[in-house]
């Protein structure tokens, strides 16, 4: 009875009519005729309310829903979820679909209104655009559902509670696939390079022949074999590439409802998949105060899951960046020469000199790629039409912020680290574009 009492509501239908016959009872004081049809039209009622709300619960299970969600969201793209409803009424039930969603969207009013035929079957799919990593936690699904009458309705709370992890974006991975191996992507804009000289990656020695580069001759060997031999070399295509994620505060700045720690994270996951895919060795790391989440280059299969579950756990500590630490562990640790994309935000010139002497310290034994923002927020102010005084200074002082983006591009080109400046939103396809002219250039 407690059940029934829970699930059981009266439509505002019920109401207007009620309402209505009140009236016609005040009116019937003064004439006598409408008492009487006020009686009647109050029975009539009664009658009809209990009559839908038999229909309502005469089957006890009438409507069944199932909601397919995805194994894992992918932090800011577009998550497709869907639920499949039947209606066994033999009429054609009125719902209303009150979907409880991760409280990480703050949607409140998540609604959907359709009607149901007679056994029929329907899909409904809408979408979800997470912009926070974490665990989201679906909730029931709660149902009204009314008869043609809509004088009641019964509550239907359907569904399981069910966890989903958010990760860095992967959806994308593969549109960023198809931009790396597509060759007019790779050679618009791009002078290939030849290499001069060969990698230090021994094969063998061998026997001298007419057109090998004497520089290799192994004089040892000759000695020994009475007869000029050679090293021979071969080309080392694997390359190791760490992606370095600054997770201090300078990182904390929202662009289109991301972070700019998120966008990292997500261009990272991107990045190391085209760098796989380009059978170089992809790793990460992330620091602040201290390094954490390392994850060693390598050219496994299991190295994109290992990344995105290190990706997955990042959080921000909001304390300044300690560079010194980052050079310290870095020269003690990755002893080979590598492609180091280090991913931060400079504002200012000054920030950039603090934590420069740790760049070019880096610079001497790797190639350093430094890729941090434009503030699109700045932009804006220096195209729009200034109305006031203040509206001009301001835009004078957003072109000073903007300009000095600049000179630290030029800044750090003088010491011959590399550099990347975009926009957040564009960060992974000029990121993964930076990446593929290097290569191409030999310049690791």
């Amino acid at each position: 009875m407690k059940h029934f009492y829970n699930t059981l509501f009266l439509n505002n239908r019920f109401f207007y009519f009620l309402g209505g016959i009140s009236i016609l009872f005040v009116v019937g004081f003064f004439i006598p005729v409408f008492f009487d049809i006020s009686k009647v039209l109050l029975f009539i009622l009664v009658v009809l309310v209990l009559v839908d709300i038999f229909i309502l619960y005469n089957i006890k299970n009438a409507i069944t829903v199932n909601r397919y969600l995805p194994e894992r969201l992918s932090n800011g793209d577009v998550n497709k979820i869907s639920m499949q409803l039947q209606n066994l009424y033999g009429f054609n039930a009125h719902l209303s679909i009150i979907e409880e969603i991760p409280f990480q969207f703050q949607k409140r009013d998540f609604i959907f209104n359709l009607i149901l035929s007679n056994k029929e079957e329907k899909t409904i799919h809408y979408d979800l655009i997470p912009t926070k990593r974490g665990v989201y936690l679906f909730g029931n699904i709660n149902i009204y559902a009314c008869s043609p009458l809509q004088l009641a309705t019964k509550k239907y709370i359907l569904g399981t509670e069910k966890e989903v992890k958010c990760y860095p974006s992967f959806l994308k991975l593969r549109d960023f696939d198809f931009r790396a191996f597509n060759n007019d992507a790779i050679s618009y804009g791009t002078k290939k390079v030849r290499r001069i000289g060969h990698s230090l990656e021994f094969e063998q020695i061998k026997e001298y022949v007419s057109g090998d580069d004497i520089r290799s001759l192994n004089w040892k060997a000759t000695a020994k074999r009475n007869q000029l031999m050679i090293n021979q070399y071969v080309e080392e295509k694997s390359q190791p590439v760490y992606s370095i994620i600054d997770k201090g505060r300078a990182m904390q700045m929202h662009f289109n409802n991301l972070s700019l720690l998120d966008y990292a994270i997500n261009a990272t996951l991107a990045i190391s998949n085209v760098i796989l895919r380009k059978q170089d060795k992809a790793g990460m790391l992330s620091f602040s105060t201290k390094l954490e989440d390392w994850v060693v280059a390598e050219k496994r299969s299991s190295q994109i899951s290992l990344i995105s579950e290190a990706l997955h756990n990042i959080k921000t500590d909001f304390s300044e960046s300690d560079f010194s630490t980052l050079y310290a562990v870095v020269k003690r640790k990755i002893t080979h020469r590598s492609l180091l994309i280090l991913y931060t935000n400079f504002e200012t010139m000054d920030g950039l000199k603090r934590q420069l002497p740790y760049l070019r310290a880096l610079a001497k034994n790797h190639l350093v790629l430094v890729v941090f923002f434009e503030n699109t927020e700045l932009e804006a102010l220096t195209t729009s039409k200034s109305e006031d005084v203040l509206g001009v200074y301001d835009s004078i002082i957003a072109e000073k912020f903007m300009y000095e983006k600049k000179s630290i591009v030029k800044e750090l080109k003088k010491y011959g680290i590399q550099s990347v400046l975009t926009k957040p939103e564009n960060l992974t396809g000029d990121t993964i574009n930076k990446y593929l002219d290097l290569k191409s250039r030999g310049l690791f």
